[in-house]
């Protein structure tokens, strides 16, 4: 979470819209029970179950889509297209074993598609049934635990230590509990709650047991406002955009070479019949049949490897995006720190020692009660022995009256006092030499607060029952033990961490320091209207800034949405109800261990365990997913072009089909079946975030497409007029030579470098070997063909690897003409692998991991990370405004039980 209760409570709606709740929440308890038609005896199951009709459940529904319509998405799109065009033409004349493959290759692609985000969702489903939750109703005047679906306004709940508070209420009459409300807010303490005041929907009971009254549930309550933000995020994947590239320069491609083919065969006088059954053969030939299901298989394979590292994809295309993430919004509490009070350095007068006032404050505190500072307290003692000669005698725990807990303690050698720990202002009254010392203390707990901390007063009794002030405990949240490093991690590769927090700006500005970050934190409540579009001057010092606090759930979603409106890939983690809208609209949300249901969700990759650093191992294994779809789909653009352009020239320059319909058939069969072992290649990942280059993509493949037909037309030209082949022949010929050539083309477009400077992984090595095995068998012995033989087959083998060395020279010199953005250093500047292969053993992959480019300098805080086609901004950061200088407690939003010191109440 990332919000504190000091600004972003549930008391500022999610939305702008009024609400007839928000009465309900403000009006006397006696008008809220006329209003809701009930009484502290509740309703009668009969009035509860008609009000669950006129209410609905107490739940959040959820927008499923149809299954079957899921099912039938994948069926819509350029490509999806052009291969239903190849069987629609397949059936009209007649050619039924190139109709029922292709229709196989079209269903595969949408059943392992469908399949593989199906699981991601029941994963995701398992782990939301886990938390399902029941109430304690009284209906007809006795007590029952239904679910908590069934709960509707009016209904009279009972709340006790540990329950999640199942629908916002009102609490009736009783003693004042401490209620958590960080998976709504952000704020790690526990705020104190009196008859009267608002409960929300996903808050804990940490304290205290009380009845409360329900007056919203469902889409009504806070949590419900906040998830119409999350409806209303909508992304469009960068994959979903490279792939509608791809697919339409093949439509293109395809359109443009069949019109020059019907034109040309009907001003020859061809056969209508003959002239279709062509332009069928070609559209076959300029369709990747297999792309969608390979590029699906791929993510497929990397989101099973992402799960054994504890990261759920529920998305697919969540894989693509988080491999370009070059922003990441960090979540402040329970992602960049541990979400648990911890004690820091204590701050003793004159000649007490700081474990004397640990030991007192530990004394004045109960393990049992499972309070957050009194476990923070106890946890602070260096001897956890220190407490055995005690025994307390009597406890009070903590009240909002008198606003410390007190207990009364005899030590081994019989002596009774008493200690006490409080608010510090409080603790000071109950000393008699407060005067004296009260500067000094009051220093000290200043200090503690601009630095962000907490304070307690701790005192204890003399021998005359006197009481003495001892010291200030600091308490804080602290740092998650790898931040700092998973966060230096990120900035050598390319990812610029920014933290977002709903606590004040002193406490955003310690935590940022502690885990490597700059202090260059703004304050969100100078956004202005979230809704409106920013200045470009608000709009670059959010590009630049360091982190955000004291920010509401809209303000991460503005804060992401001005982010990718500069061009950055941005990711989000989060674990509350509040992050949900953000996580939505990023472009790669993440919600992080132990995330509300909210949350998950909303998410695309949801994490089991807890920290950043598995964040930075998914980055790494999506940046090689990624390499595996770029290098396939310049293998598969190169592969379309090479056979569009020798069959069309053949036709118009030879007028001969230099392949059959069953050849170009087998040979999409054979090389697109064996090409999903790319889904497992060895590749390195870049150390700066991927996106899809469209220019070097289309422009390498081009290139390599065109190099293709001289080769095969240098071979075509051999047959025919140096060996005398003869047409049928020279037709098995040249599918060998497609055959081979093309699977060869794949060792050329998994490396930016020369082919061999990335081994290739076994599984690849021996689909290849096993398919052309099966290629070349079928040519030699003529199956569906004319006979080739043995020594004729050797030689196509043998030309083939020679263009192949030769066509890898020449795609080095087109990425010298195409990749424009690096022309000092290596193409991917510095990357690494999990080869047994040395990184500096690739000409072209450069340094690893471990090494700093020299051309890609480290961010540093004081630069902004360079978004996609925009330059580096400097810092400008506006300086918060009405923010307290010691404290950093924006006065807007400081609690009402928080003294202006800065000490704990």
């Amino acid at each position: 979470m990332s919000t504190d209760s000091t600004k972003s409570t549930p008391d500022a709606p999610a939305t702008s819209n009024p609400d007839p709740t928000t009465d309900l929440k403000t009006l006397p308890m006696a008008e809220v029970q006329k209003q809701l038609g009930t009484s502290p005896e509740g309703l009668s199951q009969a009035e509860a179950a008609q009000r669950l009709i006129t209410y609905g459940p107490n739940e959040i529904a959820e927008h499923k889509t149809n299954p079957l319509l899921k099912f039938l998405s994948y069926f819509w799109g350029p490509i999806p297209w052009m291969i239903e065009v190849a069987v629609i033409l397949s059936g009209a004349v007649g050619h039924w074993p190139d109709f029922f493959i292709i229709l196989v290759l079209l269903l595969a692609n949408a059943v392992v598609g469908y399949t593989e985000e199906r699981q991601a969702g029941n994963a995701i489903d398992a782990l939301k049934a886990k938390l399902a939750i029941t109430a304690r109703v009284r209906r007809d005047g006795e007590w029952g635990t239904p679910a908590a679906r069934e709960l509707v306004p009016g209904d009279v709940i009972r709340l006790r230590l540990g329950d999640i508070v199942p629908a916002d209420a009102r609490l009736l009459e009783g003693d004042e509990i401490e209620v958590d409300q960080s998976a709504l807010t952000g704020e790690s303490l526990p705020a104190s709650c009196k008859p009267g005041d608002p409960v929300y929907s996903g808050s804990i009971i940490r304290r205290g047991e009380i009845g409360a009254l329900v007056y919203a549930t469902g889409t009504r309550t806070y949590f419900g406002k906040t998830a119409e933000l999350v409806a209303d995020a909508h992304t469009v994947s960068h994959f979903q955009k490279a792939v509608l590239k791809i697919g339409n320069y093949l439509i293109v491609l395809a359109a443009v070479f069949v019109a020059v083919i019907v034109l040309v065969s009907l001003l020859r006088g061809d056969a209508v019949l003959t002239t279709l059954q062509f332009a069928l053969v070609l559209t076959v030939a300029a369709i990747p049949v297999a792309m969608p299901t390979v590029l699906s298989v791929t993510m497929a394979v990397g989101a099973r490897l992402l799960a054994k590292k504890k990261a759920v994809v529920s998305r697919l295309v969540a894989i693509e995006e988080l491999a370009g993430v070059d922003v990441l919004c960090a979540d402040k509490t329970g992602t960049l720190t541990q979400n648990s009070l911890t004690l820091g350095e204590p701050f003793s007068i004159d000649t007490i020692t700081a474990a004397d006032v640990v030991l007192a404050g530990a004394l004045a505190s109960r393990a049992e009660n499972d309070d957050p500072i009194d476990l923070a307290v106890l946890g602070g003692l260096s001897d956890k022995d220190a407490l055995q000669p005690y025994t307390i005698i009597h406890f009070e725990p903590f009240n909002p009256v008198d606003k410390r807990t007190e207990a009364t303690v005899t030590s081994s050698d019989g002596m009774t006092f008493k200690v006490s720990k409080g608010a510090p202002q409080v603790i000071l009254a109950l000393a008699g030499d407060s005067a004296a010392i009260t500067p000094a203390v009051e220093a000290a707990v200043n200090d503690f607060a601009a630095r962000g901390y907490r304070s307690l007063g701790v005192a204890r009794t003399d021998d005359r029952d006197q009481w003495i002030f001892l010291g200030v405990l600091p308490l804080f949240d602290p740092p998650r033990q790898d931040a700092k490093t998973t966060i230096a991690t990120a900035r050598t590769m390319g990812v610029s961490v920014k933290m977002v927090t709903g606590d004040a700006i002193a406490i955003a500005k310690e935590t940022a320091a502690k885990v490597g970050l700059g202090t260059k934190i703004l304050d969100a409540a100078g956004l202005g209207d979230v809704k409106k579009q920013e200045s470009p001057e608000a709009v670059q010092s959010i590009e630049t800034a360091d982190g955000f606090a004291q920010v509401f759930p809209e303000h991460k979603y503005h804060i992401i949405d001005v982010l990718q409106q500069r061009g950055h890939i941005v990711g989000m983690t989060g674990d509350g109800v509040n992050d949900a809208p953000a996580l939505k609209k990023a472009d790669c949300g993440i919600a992080v261990s132990g995330a509300t249901d909210a949350a998950r969700a909303a998410a695309a990759i949801v994490l089991l365990t807890p920290g950043l650093a598995v964040i930075i191992d998914a980055i790494k294994e999506s940046r090689k997913i990624f390499q595996r779809m770029n290098s396939y789909a310049m293998y598969r653009i190169a592969e379309t072009l090479r056979v569009l352009l020798f069959v069309t020239g053949s036709i118009l320059v030879f007028n001969f089909f230099p392949v059959t319909a069953i050849m170009i058939v087998m040979l999409a069969l054979l090389n697109d079946g064996a090409i999903l072992s790319i889904a497992y290649d060895n590749v390195h990942y870049k150390m700066k975030p991927e996106a899809w280059n469209m220019r070097l993509v289309l422009g390498i493949a081009t290139v390599l497409g065109v190099v293709g037909p001289i080769a095969a037309f240098g071979l075509f030209y051999l047959g025919e007029k140096v060996f005398g082949l003869g047409r049928p022949q020279l037709q098995t010929m040249m599918y060998l030579m497609l055959s081979v050539a093309g699977h060869l083309t794949i060792f050329l477009t998994r490396t930016r470098g020369p082919f061999w400077s990335i081994r290739p992984a076994r599984i690849l090595w021996i689909a290849v070997l096993g398919t052309q095995a099966v290629a070349t068998l079928i040519a030699v012995y003529g199956l569906f063909m004319t006979p080739l033989g043995w020594g004729w087959a050797a030689f196509v083998w043998g030309y083939a690897i020679i263009w192949a060395l030769a066509s890898d020279r020449i795609k080095l010199l087109a990425y010298r003409v195409f990749d424009r953005t690096n022309k000092t250093a290596s193409p991917d500047d510095a990357n690494t692998t999990e080869d047994t292969l040395s990184p500096e053993h690739d000409a072209i992959h450069g340094p690893s991991q471990t090494t700093t480019p020299a051309t890609a300098p480290i961010p540093t805080t004081t630069t902004a990370p360079t978004p996609r086609r925009s330059k580096p901004t400097t810092m400008t950061t506006p300086a918060p405004t009405n923010t307290d200088a010691a404290t950093g407690w924006h006065p807007k939003h400081d609690r009402a039980t928080l003294p202006k010191t800065g000490g704990l109440t």
